[in-house]
């Protein structure tokens, strides 16, 4: 049974100095997408990190970040349970395509081998286990961060302009997957992008910011 997530970002105002860079109040219910568009310098990013649990500290933060009813704004990034997507995907060079899938696994997960091998064919990988990250693709790698974050067990999902560094094809071809597979998995994400296209594709609300 899929679990049904919600995220709630209640009266969220960030600062810098004396300068408001953001004020958002907004709920995200499960496999949904809201999605903060903006130029560089619009506050994207810090929202984010302030979502995750690691805003530096020149910022501050009013609001409440809830997860399942759950006051999450003062734990710390590793308690929050909210994976995180990048633009990079990060993947660990001294583990094989395996150890990175199997790195934030629940450490309650049975059969993690089985589990890792069943993960790679569901994204057209199987066989990849023992290979060398860096010996993959783009395509490739970005496939197996999506799925190491899913093997994880989020509760929520944030994504930092994660199909910036793609080719075109490439880009579409990965937002298709990357949305299909949160919302079969009914994880509440946050996508923060300049790229129209990543919203029109996202499918869901859009808040967009100015400079």
């Amino acid at each position: 049974m899929i679990d049904r997530h919600h995220l709630a970002l209640e009266k969220i105002r960030i600062t810098l100095g004396e300068v408001t860079l953001l004020e958002l109040d907004a709920a995200v219910g499960p496999g949904e997408v809201l999605t903060v568009m903006g130029p560089s310098g619009s506050g994207k990013s810090t929202l984010l990190a302030f979502v995750a649990g690691f805003l530096a500290p020149a910022f501050q933060a009013t609001g409440r970040v809830r997860l399942d009813g759950r006051d999450v704004t003062r734990l710390p990034a590793e308690r929050r349970g909210i994976g995180l997507l990048f633009q990079d995907p990060l993947l660990f060079p001294h583990l094989s395509v395996a150890g990175n899938l199997r790195f934030g696994m629940p450490r309650a997960t049975p059969d993690k081998s089985a589990r890792v091998e069943a993960a790679l064919g569901e994204i057209g990988l199987a066989g990849f286990g023992d290979r060398d990250p860096a010996t993959l693709s783009g395509g490739q790698q970005a496939r197996v961060a999506l799925m190491r974050l899913l093997l994880s067990a989020p509760c929520a999902v944030l994504l930092d302009e994660p199909f910036a560094k793609l080719d075109t094809h490439l880009r579409h071809e990965m937002r298709q997957l990357v949305f299909s597979r949160l919302h079969e998995a009914g994880l509440p994400s946050l996508l923060v992008t300049h790229d129209r296209e990543d919203a029109e594709d996202a499918g869901g609300s859009l808040i967009e910011l100015s400079a």
